[in-house]
């Protein structure tokens, strides 16, 4: 366990009691999200990303502890352990290491080598690798011959029979080839030549094709150079049967290491060794090492895709809510019709309907007139239009439509990733079983607008879209991890207990599906929850979950002020002792004009000393403070808000040098699409973010930032728009 912890502190940059510490925590059942709020001292205040990092390596390194006793445990039942293999097992760092070090004692399937082993000849193999016999190896072959001392039931068996001196010296060879791929020590070096020298070549399958992969048609990298998404598109290229992949390796380097190795002098076995190494090579350890490096690449390509796509969903989950306002869902389509819902600032569905402006209908006068009565109807201040297809034409028959009408209406475009998938789930039929699949996709944008994140917690996480090769990675890493992300977003922002749905409140540390449901049950059969402390009435919310829990769920107008923030019921007495120090009690978090002064006075409160006086950490203690200045606030708030706009832009009304403003909808390795209101969103490749060096793009930039960009490349036979932030 304390080489897991130095592992552990080494990799993250962290000191070895915090690792401890943090494994302590998550051993005794501690989720993330409360370890990372409420046990800071504990931790020495380690973040929620860095938290997941720990908790995913602490699985890995003990994964492969437990692989290593197997491994030491097997070749020990076979009677072959030596001191040399447990040294070579004990710091072996990875899992491949490990399977290479096992390789020659795991039990094989029938090959050249076991079917010449079984014939007797590893003696023979012994002579010929230990190169000392003098006498012509063809004589010693002799010996081996054994067809006269077979029964004519085995002699009909090939895999029996050894014929010919030449015939037993082959199988030797084999045995021979086979050690020498089996080798743990060639086959590191080897790996470690191919990752300093290789390249990764790439043609194409079908030249006279025209594809996505064009680019890779005659390609060449350096492995060592070669970024995830190009590994990623390479997989993908391959897949599709686009294109051929190879890999180089300095191979007459690499004959030679093992020549040097095993070749002792000139003999009259130095020739048949020299070719049998490069049997060995080309049959056995090539294939095998390309299989290996192949998935290696792959491997932290989708760990680095997995990544930026959980930086990306956490940007858009915590994306500023737009609130009190009443906003129509505008569902954009061609043939079957743009589907409309309007719902009020509470979210509740007030009317919906389906119109067709877009083609091939092209009833824009009807549509006109009848979304015109619905915004004076129900009063609209505004209108989410998804993404998706037909939603620049829907734009900009908006756009056009809001100038006749008499309220100031403002348009938005959202992300409607997911929304197709929300509309079919069994959870959109359970919200509005009495409406249609396709008007639900309307109500999901529309509330999208107004919370992001109680909306997208909805809907997989995988199908929220805002990565790059989502469906390439391996699947159960990306939602385990994506899971992880809506998690923390969710504890992060905190949740009303009484208004969330079951979908939201399973987020929350320490609460599962049922326990999520079992919360909405008790509070339709017993109303309102007036304070934390009824939580544990709910069935299955024992003291365990509710330690894990009651932080993140908030109370509002209940009994006890303190609930609607993220003070743990753990501290009430700290911060309410706190309040009493300054001259104050909870009851004041009510009043506007105290809470002004109590916020002025908590800025001068020494922490040092006062954490002393109270007997509490520093760092909770300064939590504390932060949530009685800003009571019940959103954190949310200080995201960016969503651009609101009037008027549509053209393609056609580009021109290079236009400076204009912009959402980032997609943050890649390469760089980020921004959506500046045309068609397509224009892309802002890394070299064009900053005048400084930056090695990733979310270093400058998040999904839902608001950017000024400046154009400086229009092609409009391929609809694509270059773009600088160097304005």
């Amino acid at each position: 366990m304390d080489k897991i912890i130095k592992t552990i502190a080494e990799e993250l940059n962290i000191k070895q009691s915090q690792v401890e510490n943090t494994i302590k925590l998550i051993d005794e059942g501690n989720t993330i999200p409360f370890i990372a709020r409420y046990r800071k001292e504990v931790t020495g205040g380690l973040s929620d990303e860095t938290l997941r990092d720990l908790g995913e390596r602490l699985n890995y390194l003990r994964n492969l502890e437990q692989r290593k006793e197997e491994v030491i445990k097997s070749i020990d039942e076979q009677g072959k352990l030596t001191d040399e293999i447990l040294q070579a097992v004990a710091i072996a760092k990875t899992l491949a290491e490990v399977e290479d070090i096992y390789r020659p004692y795991k039990q094989k399937k029938k090959t050249r080598a076991t079917v010449a082993k079984a014939k007797g000849l590893e003696p023979l193999a012994q002579i010929i690798i230990e190169q000392k016999e003098t006498k012509p190896i063809n004589d010693i072959a002799k010996q081996y011959i054994n067809v006269d001392s077979l029964s004519d039931e085995d002699k009909k068996n090939k895999d029996k029979v050894v014929e010919t001196a030449e015939d037993a010296i082959q199988g030797a060879l084999d045995i021979i080839a086979e050690d020498i791929s089996d080798n743990a020590k060639y086959r590191k070096e080897i790996k470690r030549q191919c990752y300093r020298e290789g390249l990764i070549e790439t043609k194409a399958s079908k030249p006279e094709e025209k594809s996505n992969y064009e680019m890779y048609y005659e390609y060449s990298e350096a492995i060592k150079y070669i970024p995830s998404h190009r590994i990623l598109a390479i997989n993908r290229g391959e897949k599709e049967e686009f294109l051929k992949v190879k890999l180089e390796k300095p191979e007459d380097k690499i004959l030679l290491y093992i020549e040097k190795d095993i070749i002792k002098g000139e003999t009259q076995f130095t020739e048949m060794l020299k070719t049998t190494i490069e049997d060995s090579f080309k049959r056995l350890i090539e294939p095998s090492i390309d299989r290996e490096i192949r998935s290696d690449l792959t491997e932290k390509a989708e760990e680095k895709a997995i990544k930026v796509f959980g930086q990306n969903s956490k940007q858009l989950l915590l994306g500023a809510p737009i609130k009190g306002k009443t906003v129509m869902g505008f569902d954009p389509a061609y043939r079957t019709g743009c589907k409309i819902a309007v719902i009020d600032e509470t979210g509740k569905v007030l009317d919906y309907t389906t119109v067709y402006p877009t083609e091939p209908q092209n009833d824009v006068e009807g549509a006109k007139k009848e979304l015109l009565k619905l915004i004076e109807k129900d009063k609209i201040d505004m209108i989410a239009i998804g993404n998706g297809t037909a939603s620049r034409e829907s734009e900009m028959f908006v756009a056009d439509m809001i100038k006749d009408t008499s309220r100031q209406v403002h348009y938005v475009i959202v992300s409607e990733a997911g929304a197709s998938v929300y509309s079919a789930s069994k959870l959109a039929t359970e919200e509005y079983p009495d409406i249609n699949v396709s008007i639900r996709g309307a109500i999901s944008i529309a509330r999208r607008l107004q919370d992001p994140l109680a909306e997208l917690v909805k809907i997989d996480p995988k199908a929220i879209g805002v990565g790059q090769y989502q469906h390439d990675v391996n699947q159960k890493r990306l939602a385990e991890s994506l899971t992880g992300v809506v998690e923390d977003s969710v504890n992060k922002v905190g949740v009303d207990v009484n208004t969330a749905t079951p979908s939201l409140l399973s987020y929350v540390s320490g609460i599962n599906n049922s326990i999520a449901k079992n919360i909405v049950k008790y509070r339709d059969e017993n109303g309102k929850l007036k304070n934390r402390k009824q939580l544990l009435k709910v069935p299955k919310l024992g003291k365990v979950a509710f330690e894990q829990c009651a932080g993140f769920l908030r109370i509002l107008d209940g009994d006890n002020p303190l609930e609607v923030t993220a003070v743990h019921p753990e501290s009430y007495e700290v911060a309410e002792s706190l309040l009493a120090n300054l001259g104050f009690n909870k009851e004041d978090l009510k009043d506007k004009e105290k809470l002004i002064e109590l916020r002025n006075k908590l800025k001068s409160v020494n922490v040092a000393n006062m954490s002393k006086e109270l007997n509490v950490g520093e760092m909770t203690l300064s939590d504390i403070i932060e949530e009685l200045s800003k009571p019940g606030r959103d954190p949310r708030e200080d995201m960016p808000k969503p651009i609101l706009r009037s008027d549509v832009l053209k393609l056609e009304d580009l021109k290079e040098g236009m400076v204009l403003t912009g959402t980032v909808r997609n943050v890649i390795d390469f760089g980020a699409f921004v959506d500046i209101g045309v068609k397509h969103d224009g892309l802002v490749h890394i070299s064009e973010m900053s005048d400084k060096f930056i090695k990733n793009p979310s270093e400058v930039v998040s999904v839902g930032d608001i950017v000024k960009v400046k154009v400086i490349k229009i092609d409009k036979e391929r609809q694509k728009v270059g773009l600088s932030m160097k304005v």
